[in-house]
């Protein structure tokens, strides 16, 4: 205890690395179908390890915390205006009905049960499972006019809350999800996953696990034409033109290869085409003997990521984007996947595109260099951060959150968190409208929120870590019991809102909403998990996108609108 105590005054920063070490390993541990998770699990750790009375400069958890929040509203920006169009009407309002009960039930909690301000943030972050309420409830809590050692108890409380109603808070609607709702309405979640992918699929039926459609893959052929080909005389345009989901990639001659346009074609060709398997298929018999490609020859095509930022094409429906890639010169280039705030989504004919959406296509360069053209930008590896617009971006947001209003006398703003999530929502948009600016690529989002909530978590648990214990004691119980009625109470009244006045009443739609509206990966991943197959990933990214940003913003109104507690 001595050399940890020595090393906690040398050099701080290593317990706060452990505790993200050991939390994400923690994280990782399942007990059924329970996880834990990362952030949940640092915070532990973080409460352990502050045993020890080890002090980070709160300017640490403030930076990174500015961090995961900009890049939440920068990943969810062009989903979130998205939502806003009158087409996700509905789904927008189940989740903010959803969210609206969210908080009003912790404000029933605070106020009838004489919960401080602390104490209620921490029951709506874990009860909710929105880790971003630590933040922007902490920052109003500071600009309150009371003295340090009562900020430093609510803030306590907050770690505690947190930490008590988290776990139920992840269970709670993976039960809602997998098994309460659906045996209430008498809904097979397989079942009912299969009839939509069927609906969007226009009539196809749904695979079962473990088959998969080989009609559907892309390959590449190389066939020799014969003296009985039908093809013998006629010109390559003549082929490509003709042939449906396959596309002219090379002729060879006398092992060279010649240009497309330049002639007619001899017996003896050898010729490469690209396409889905049905295709190349049904062709056979007409071009000739199938074939090896010639010894050295190298056909290159490419799998390239395409962000879809034309508006004539957001809002349509797939087929629309796979035909406009088969028209004319673009017919060559095939849609291989779809994803989503990070989500890969079902490739299916009827499954409508928005704008900000990551189109994979497969084909040659030359022609997808055409079809990026009119599609979007392209995702490449090489991308790099545009430092100019990031840093006016963190500007935006950190000047944004200094803008103060009073709730019952109380000073209240969204603070730097709500600040740069509002600001972060713009740039993500802005990226997604005019690709130019503003790049962020990827995985550099990814590690600005992940790492960025991990260290914030952590610093936060390390620096509660003394007082954690005393107060479990005296309201542990209590609270967990509060955090159950604040993660079920919402959900319960929400679901049959939304499917009953809302008229949401697909079933793998209403359960997704109640995901998303609880901004609820874990529960998420369970419903994904009965479906088996990617149905509910439309109606949760929309859904989550809103509720990440309503939730956020309810750290600030809770602090201003629960009464102080008696005893402060």
């Amino acid at each position: 205890m001595e050399i940890l105590k020595w090393l906690a005054t040398q050099s701080s920063l290593v317990f706060l690395f452990v505790a993200v070490a050991l939390g994400y390993f923690a994280g990782k541990l399942k007990i059924g179908n329970f996880v834990l998770g990362g952030i949940a699990g640092t915070l532990i750790m973080g409460v352990i390890l502050g045993q020890v009375g080890v002090t980070i400069d709160s300017a640490v958890k403030d930076i990174f915390f500015a961090l995961f929040i900009y890049a939440v509203g920068y990943q969810g920006g062009p989903q979130f205006f998205r939502a806003l169009s009158l087409k996700s009407l509905n789904q927008l309002l189940s989740a903010a009905v959803m969210c609206l009960l969210g908080l009003f039930t912790v404000l029933a909690f605070a106020w009838g049960f004489g919960l401080d301000r602390g104490t209620a943030a921490g029951l709506a972050a874990g009860g909710l499972t929105q880790s971003a309420i630590i933040g922007t409830a902490g920052e109003t809590i500071q600009k309150l006019s009371i003295s340090a050692d009562l900020k430093q108890v609510m803030e306590t409380n907050i770690a505690v809350g947190y930490a008590v109603c988290y776990i139920f808070g992840s269970i709670g609607p993976i039960i809602m999800v997998t098994w309460f709702f659906p045996t209430v309405m008498r809904w097979d979640i397989r079942k009912e996953a299969l009839k939509l992918a069927e609906k969007m699929s226009g009539g196809a039926a749904e695979l079962e696990p473990g088959q998969f459609n080989a009609a559907r893959r892309i390959d590449t052929r190389f066939f020799q034409l014969n003296a009985g080909s039908n093809w013998l005389g006629k010109s390559a345009q003549d082929l490509d033109n003709s042939i449906d989901d396959a596309a002219l990639e090379a002729v060879l001659r006398s092992g060279s290869e010649i240009h497309l346009d330049d002639a007619a074609f001899q017996e003896g060709d050898v010729i490469a085409l690209t396409g889905l398997v049905s295709a190349l298929d049904s062709q056979a018999a007409q071009l000739g003997v199938e074939t090896e490609a010639p010894d050295g020859y190298r056909l290159v095509l490419e799998n390239r990521h395409i962000v879809l930022t034309n508006p004539d094409y957001a809002g349509n429906r797939l087929k629309g984007i796979h035909d406009h890639t088969k028209s004319n010169a673009l017919r060559d280039v095939f849609v291989t996947g779809v994803n989503r705030m990070g989500r890969e989504l079902p490739l299916l004919p009827d499954l409508e595109i928005h704008k900000g959406d990551e189109l994979q296509l497969t084909g040659s360069p030359r022609d997808l260099n055409k079809v990026q053209k009119s599609l979007g930008y392209p995702i490449s590896s090489a991308a790099v951060t545009d430092f100019i617009f990031f840093g006016m971006g963190m500007t935006l947001g950190l000047l944004t959150g200094l803008i103060e209003f009073r709730i019952g006398g109380v000073p209240v703003s969204v603070g730097s968190g709500g600040g740069c999530l509002l600001s972060g929502l713009l740039f993500g948009w802005l990226r997604s409208t005019h690709p130019r600016y503003a790049a962020l690529p990827t995985g550099a989002v990814n590690f600005l929120r992940d790492f960025g909530l991990a260290v914030f978590v952590g610093v936060v648990g390390i620096s509660a870590g003394p007082q954690v214990l005393s107060t479990l004691q005296q309201q542990g119980m209590s609270i967990f019991l509060f955090g159950i009625g604040v993660t079920l109470i919402p959900q319960f009244i929400g679901f049959f809102f939304s499917y009953y006045v809302l008229r949401i009443q697909n079933p793998i739609e209403a359960l997704a909403c109640v995901a998303g509206g609880r901004s609820a990966n874990p529960a998420f991943a369970a419903l994904l998990g009965k479906a088996q197959n990617a149905t509910p990933v439309v109606t949760f990214t929309v859904t989550y996108a809103v509720a990440n940003v309503l939730l956020t913003l309810w750290g600030p109104l809770i602090v201003g609108l629960v009464s102080t507690n008696p005893a402060q």
